[in-house]
């Protein structure tokens, strides 16, 4: 009598447990970041190997940082994306903002704060700009963004000359307010004998909030909604213009946000920086797994894709090779990251 009764007792874990363990298998393979996160292993385990000076809690501090300053715009890019555009006047947008409120701050004798107020209207006016183009024009982002790019880096250049008569903003250090909004946006804490900028516990929050917007509400699921198929989400009521100019200005805000750090930590923007960090914002979205034809992504693949590249941009350094290198491997990891995506989706695909 024994007998049959353990049989059955084994044969009903079994029905349990298997179709458990695979339901578990089967939703992390489908997790967009799955490739990002075996990529920021294998090149966390490359600099540790190579690099002993690595292997330091401060030497993890500024491939953070470096995270940080990148992670933070690359999250709006990557909900952008997941929505299906792109915005390539991010990278001088940053400066702009900068610029604005330094120059503000310095010609109106504003507080730093009231400077950087104004300046984050100025963002949102462009981010604005670009959603309301892209969605009444049907002009694909890519060119409206392009647009913007070049008229803000002309604006950068034309404007700060005319105004200051040089090519970067004069210090504001001694103005009221400075030194409150430099703790908010350049700031640093000691953690276990570890110096951290805040602008990582900043990064960590922002995401923490874009995970729970993408997953746990009503506008996460337009996202996905408008990046999947536009027509089907205008024809079940959602408001595919609205979400995309939302998008827009909340990457329009991020790039503030970072311009501000930029400003309060080093005193003074040059106009003509910014050029190039757009790709970089991309990359990380696209290296943590935020698919070119929307639809697909996280926040935290974008954090992963950020965190890749201030392991790489850091760990070259620390290895003492020529960091002429340094884009080269960039153009690596964003070349296996497609591969390993689209190798991924094609695999969970076969599974379902």
């Amino acid at each position: 009598m024994s007998i049959p009764a353990t049989e059955v007792t084994t044969g009903s874990a079994t029905d349990t447990v298997t179709p458990r363990t695979r339901q578990g298998l089967d939703k992390l393979l489908h997790r967009p970041e799955l490739a990002s996160v075996i990529g920021a292993v294998g090149v966390f385990v490359l600099f540790m190997v190579v690099a002993p000076s690595f292997r330091s809690f401060d030497s993890f501090a500024t491939v953070l940082y470096t995270a940080s300053t990148l992670g933070i715009v690359a999250l709006a890019v990557g909900l952008l994306m997941i929505a299906d555009e792109f915005d390539l006047s991010t990278g001088v947008a940053v400066t702009s903002t900068a610029l604005a409120a330094s120059i503000m701050n310095y010609q109106w004798h504003l507080q730093s704060w009231v400077g950087s107020l104004l300046s984050l209207l100025v963002a949102l006016a462009i981010g604005f700009f670009n959603g309301w183009m892209v969605t009444r024009t049907g002009v694909p982002s890519f060119l409206i963004t392009l647009a913007t790019f070049l008229m803000l880096q002309g604006l950068n250049l034309a404007l700060t000359k005319r105004i200051v008569n040089e090519v970067a903003t004069p210090s504001i250090a001694d103005m009221q307010g400075y030194e409150v909004c430099r703790k908010i946006f350049a700031g640093h804490l000691e953690i276990f004998g570890v110096d951290l900028k805040v602008t990582v516990l900043w990064w960590i929050l922002f995401v923490v909030i874009g995970h729970v917007v993408l997953f746990k509400t009503k506008f996460g699921n337009w996202i996905f909604a408008v990046g999947g198929s536009p027509e089907a989400s205008r024809a079940v009521g959602v408001p595919v213009a609205r979400v995309k100019i939302i998008l827009f200005m909340i990457v329009a805000a991020s790039c503030w946000f970072v311009g501000q750090h930029n400003l309060f930590e080093f005193d003074s923007i040059q106009a003509g920086q910014g050029v190039g960090n757009e790709f970089l914002y991309i990359i990380c979205a696209v290296v943590g797994g935020c698919a070119m034809t929307g639809g697909k992504g996280t926040a935290i693949g974008t954090a992963i894709g950020a965190v890749i590249y201030g392991m790489t941009n850091q760990g070259i350094v620390y290895a003492g090779w020529n960091p002429d290198w340094l884009k080269f491997f960039l153009g690596g990891v964003l070349l296996l990251a497609v591969l390993s995506n689209n190798s991924f989706s094609k695999f969970t695909e076969a599974r379902k």
